[in-house]
């Protein structure tokens, strides 16, 4: 089971509890507040997708990865304006039309 990590916004207690994931969060153990925040401690160190692995299973260079935007932006930009129009797109994503949109 995964540890997480609480504080508690009544009484700034904080505090580990081990419990699977679908259980909620306890109650604070200081003062018997709920709900209690979960803190993040930490983050994963490897990430899989685009922006870590060029494909090899090394990290990728900022060429590689430059490389990968260019060929992945035109797909999201397809996608993003067949679901949701142009206008919406070109008004809340304006990045992905620069230079060629």
């Amino acid at each position: 089971m995964p540890l997480y990590d609480y504080k508690c916004p009544a009484c700034e207690h904080r505090f580990e509890a081990r419990h699977s994931m679908n259980v909620d969060a306890p109650a604070c153990p200081a003062c018997g507040h709920t709900p209690v925040a979960r803190v993040i401690t930490s983050a994963p160190s490897v990430a899989g997708g685009m922006l870590t692995h060029a494909g090899d299973g090394r990290r990728a260079s900022k060429e590689q990865l430059q490389s990968k935007w260019a060929e992945e932006t035109p797909k999201l930009r397809k996608k993003l304006v067949d679901k949701l129009g142009e206008s919406t797109v070109r008004k809340n994503a304006p990045h992905l039309f620069n230079d060629n949109g």
